[in-house]
């Protein structure tokens, strides 16, 4: 991981403190979500002039915190636990801390607009790391705990559904820095989702290991 920028006290108060409260979570947002998110927001910083690498290793800490409260607003949550937060407050000017803020509160995929600043950019494309095996585990996980009514046929369709909405050709996700490795894998996945056949054995495959495993 890409840390070496950051300080020692922040990355133990972010390893003992924050990236613990993911166990609370759904299966797909938990501590190997938030790091994943993590490392590739410090390596999307990487490549950017400018940035402040604390800063956005704590917006991809904090950004999916507030899933305590459930999903639907869970950005906006996720903001009012940075910001409330002392060892945060203490350390970043108010400036940085309305930077960051607005970088967690935008972060989310169905989110319309644009991220208000270049924080919001790293972190939102970094939690939309495109790797079709995760993200059919993520949607089959999320499936499981909360359609638990579903038979696996009915998974399947909602997976192919969700697939479509959110990544299919006028899905809703969007691709905010076109230099990133993103763009070329969303292509990839948008080949296998005109193929059912293909995302048919990959779910085949994940649903038995979550179910049976």
């Amino acid at each position: 991981m890409r840390i070496n920028a950051v300080d020692l006290a922040l990355r133990e108060y972010v390893e003992g403190r924050i990236i613990p409260r993911y166990a609370e979570f759904d299966k797909a947002h938990q501590a190997d979500h938030v790091n994943m998110v993590i490392e590739q927001s410090m390596k999307l910083a990487s490549e950017m002039p400018g940035i402040d690498k604390e800063m956005v290793y704590v917006v991809a800490a904090f950004h999916d915190l507030g899933l305590i409260n459930g999903r639907e607003n869970h950005h906006i949550d996720s903001r009012k636990i940075l910001e409330a937060d002392d060892f945060i407050r203490a350390r970043f000017s108010p400036e940085q801390i309305r930077l960051m803020g607005e970088a967690v509160e935008d972060h989310r995929a169905s989110k319309s607009g644009k991220p208000r600043n270049d924080y919001g950019l790293i972190v939102a494309e970094a939690d939309r790391f495109i790797d079709s095996e995760t993200i059919i585990r993520r949607t089959i996980q999320y499936g499981l705990k909360h359609y638990p009514e579903l038979d696996c046929e009915g998974h399947r369709r909602r997976t192919m559904e969700h697939l479509e909405k959110k990544y299919g050709a006028n899905g809703y996700l969007k691709i905010w820095l076109p230099w990133s490795d993103n763009a070329k894998r969303l292509e990839r996945l948008r080949d296998m989702i005109a193929n059912p056949a293909a995302i048919g054995e990959i779910f085949d495959r994940i649903y038995r290991e979550e179910t049976e495993g």
